[in-house]
């Protein structure tokens, strides 16, 4: 009985490597008949940078262009006027308004009515007015009968004298209260009252208004401007440029300004300042852009602003497909002589036409890297 039991295992072996060989070949012919390519066979090396692969033919491989483009740096902005531009409107007199005419983000003309002011510091200039006009009529008749009595010989020469200087005083009396109205805002050569008349110096929009209806105005001395209107044909595009970008922006380079309001709509300026000072927390200092406003631009609008360098410099361009983006890092694979790939990092810059990617560093023009580096990843995880 044990013979026979070691006859039927010795017959079991052949026949169960008898089935495998029989499925080594159909496994075989499977795969010639398919014609799908052999799977690759994946060998890192060292820290993972160095890889080889099975049939490193069956990745495409492409060449990196040279492409000439002048340095690039995008930051976001705000809108702002132009300081120069911006005009104050202020009272040179106390009093209270009795009649406001025009409100913030007006548009005014020059030597229009913004408001009327009731002064009393007007009152009292005109009081002194009136009086050195009586005074400059009363001694100009005085004038004239001491010149009367002199030719006659019933005065000396000297009283005469006293006359024409009291005249003189007079009249310098009379000239110095009408320039204190004028600089007060009142005209004395017409019918002066009490309400003075505050107009727009210059043509714009109305930015800052710190004045209302029956609200009492203090003298220029101690009060904030009641109006601000500024000229907003051109405005200021303020940004923050961190510390390591400074190096790529100077003043009269170009500038590209895209507004979040109006994407599909891009502006040109030119950078007019660098600011001196850092921000000691944020570490970034304010360039300012100098842009014409179309009608478009309104003070506190988010900018985009893309800064172009005047010195081109050449980079490699290769297709966006080359390109794998990885952990937040971009990646490239660049064969090697022996047959293997190398995993490089580069930085990646804008889109350059269709389909075609310029890089900032790790590919020279004229490198040779794999076509599509996702299907090069994907076969090597597998």
């Amino acid at each position: 009985m044990t013979r026979a039991l070691v006859v039927r295992r010795l017959a079991f072996v052949p026949i169960v490597a008898w089935a495998g060989l029989a499925a080594g070949c159909t496994a075989r012919v499977s795969t010639e008949e398919t014609g799908a390519p052999p799977s690759p066979v994946v060998e890192h090396e060292g820290d993972g940078d160095e890889i080889h692969v099975g049939h490193p033919e069956q990745f495409p491989l492409v060449t990196a262009d040279a492409h000439d483009a002048a340095p690039e740096l995008s930051v976001t902005g705000v809108v702002g006027p132009d300081v120069s531009r911006a005009v104050p409107v202020v009272s040179l007199t106390s009093g209270r308004v009795i009649d406001l005419r025009a409100r913030l983000g007006d548009r005014v003309r020059k030597g229009q009515l913004l408001l009327r002011l009731q002064s009393a510091d007007v009152a009292a200039g005109l009081s002194d007015y009136r009086k050195a006009v009586a005074d400059r009529t009363l001694v100009l008749s005085q004038l004239d009968r001491a010149s009367a009595l002199y030719e006659r010989g019933a005065i000396a020469k000297k009283d005469e004298e006293v006359a024409e200087i009291a005249a003189a005083k007079a009249r310098v009396d009379v000239e110095t209260a009408a320039e204190r109205l004028r600089v007060l805002g009142v005209d004395p050569d017409g019918a002066p009252t009490a309400v003075v008349d505050i107009v727009a110096p210059v043509a714009g929009i109305i930015t800052e208004q710190n004045v209302t209806n029956a609200a009492g105005v203090k003298s220029l001395d101690n009060a904030p401007n009641l109006f601000t209107i500024s000229d907003l044909s051109r405005v200021w595009i303020v940004c923050d440029v961190y510390e390591n970008d400074l190096a790529a922006v100077r003043v009269g380079d170009s500038a590209d300004i895209r507004l979040t309001a109006y994407p599909d709509r891009a502006l040109k300026g030119r950078i007019s300042n660098i600011g001196a000072i850092l921000d000691p927390s944020l570490r970034t200092a304010k360039v300012r852009i100098d842009v014409a406003n179309p009608g478009r631009l309104r003070i506190g609008m988010f900018v985009t602003a893309t800064f172009h360098g005047s010195v081109t410099q050449t980079r490699a361009v290769v297709p966006a497909s080359a390109v794998l983006h990885l952990h937040d890092r971009d990646w490239v694979y660049v064969p090697l002589a022996d047959g293997g790939f190398e995993r490089r990092e580069v930085v990646g810059g804008p889109m350059v036409g269709n389909a075609l990617q310029e890089l900032h560093s790790g590919v020279r023009p004229g490198e040779r890297l794999v076509a599509n580096a996702l299907v090069f990843q994907n076969r090597v995880e597998q």
